[in-house]
């Protein structure tokens, strides 16, 4: 059974690419170590969540070992969901964990992203928990020997054609992403029944603010900067338009934003539901907001060549990200008063990937 965040959750939520190859990897590390088939795995979430995975197929002699995990998406449409993720798992003489891509899983070819050009796509979350489900596996078997792990993806070249990876120079097949481990569908009707009732807590509960967060990671940045009592975060996703009615329906009186740049970009252009299968982000839509906050045109031009929004914050000099940034933010927030006809008080933060504030941008109601 798959966790629901919820008892009366409607949906069931399914586990990312970077979990299933990590219970791959320490089911083949375990299956090399022992010389035996394993059958099923637990392995720990990023939040301190414990999951047990069935291993699809399991292969082994006294060099190497094959595992593979049948991704679970829940009852969110990935074009992921029910891939083989397929880890191997050798010897190597020098200690460590080294971490390779295999067939299927994608090369970066295009600066921009979280991980470096030449490497596989393999996020660094997926790394860590690739690296933390090895370790636990290995314990004290190796004797001064390191592992080598290669996550592969079967039919990973073909579904890749079906995501942004080739327009984001990943070839080769897909990313390994995740960084909770677990998936949530964000983009099924039921999510934003859940949004409502987290918005009836929060006003039950006596809140005045909303925290609109696009996932958890920002949720963690904005609980650690913020001193509000929990009920007044609400994991908002891709349905910050909805989540903003719904506020204003129920007579909050703030809400704040908090989100990453590409999709606070998003809001700024008048997208008030972020997934991709709705919008993109518009990088020439920021080149002109970099124009507009008096930043040097040469700077401009090459911002309006970025792969994704975090590669051109990336490409901004030092001295112009909080203009730029804050500048974002205040756009976010003039559409966000516009959706809701004025009736909240909203404010808009932006933060890195670390949690670093970059951006805020307020208005009365």
């Amino acid at each position: 059974m798959l966790p629901r965040q919820h008892k009366n959750q409607p949906w069931r939520s399914g586990y990312t690419t970077g979990a299933c190859a990590a219970a791959a990897a320490k089911a083949a590390t375990l299956s090399l170590l022992e010389q035996r088939k394993v059958e099923r795995v637990q392995i720990e979430l990023p939040q301190g969540k414990r999951t047990e995975f069935r291993i699809r197929t399991c292969v082994f002699d006294q060099n190497r070992a094959t595992c593979s995990v049948t991704k679970d998406a829940g009852d969110d449409p990935d074009v992921t969901n029910g891939a083989e993720i397929v880890a191997t798992v050798s010897l190597k003489a020098t200690a460590g964990i080294e971490i390779g891509g295999g067939p299927g899983v994608g090369t970066v070819t295009k600066p921009g992203l979280e991980i470096p050009v030449g490497s596989p796509a393999i996020n660094p979350v997926p790394r860590q928990m690739i690296t933390s489900s090895v370790s636990q596996a290995a314990g004290s078997k190796l004797n001064g020997n390191g592992l080598r792990v290669v996550i592969s993806v079967p039919q990973g070249e073909k579904l890749a054609q079906k995501t942004l990876n080739p327009r984001l120079g990943i070839t080769g097949g897909i990313s390994v992403l995740g960084t909770t481990g677990i998936v949530i569908p964000y983009s099924i009707s039921a999510y934003t029944a859940c949004i409502s009732q987290a918005v009836s807590v929060a006003v039950a509960c006596g809140c005045h603010t909303a925290v609109l967060t696009t996932g958890r990671r920002s949720e963690k940045f904005a609980q650690a900067e913020l001193k509000l009592p929990e009920e007044s975060y609400i994991q908002a996703g891709d349905f910050i338009g909805f989540s903003l009615k719904e506020c204003a329906r129920k007579g909050l009186t703030r809400v704040i934003v908090w989100g990453m740049i590409g999709k606070i970009s998003k809001l700024a252009d008048g997208h008030m539901y972020t997934n991709v299968s709705d919008s993109q982000v518009d990088i020439g839509f920021m080149a002109e907001v970099a124009a507009e906050c008096g930043i040097p045109q040469e700077t401009v031009e090459a911002l309006g060549k970025a792969v994704t929004a975090n590669h051109l914050r990336k490409l901004l000099p030092a001295e112009h990200i909080k203009r730029f940034c804050d500048a974002l933010c205040c756009l976010a927030v003039q559409k966000c008063r516009e959706h809701t006809a004025g009736q909240v008080e909203v404010e808009c933060i932006m933060t890195d990937p670390e949690g670093v504030i970059l951006g805020r941008g307020s208005a009365a109601g």
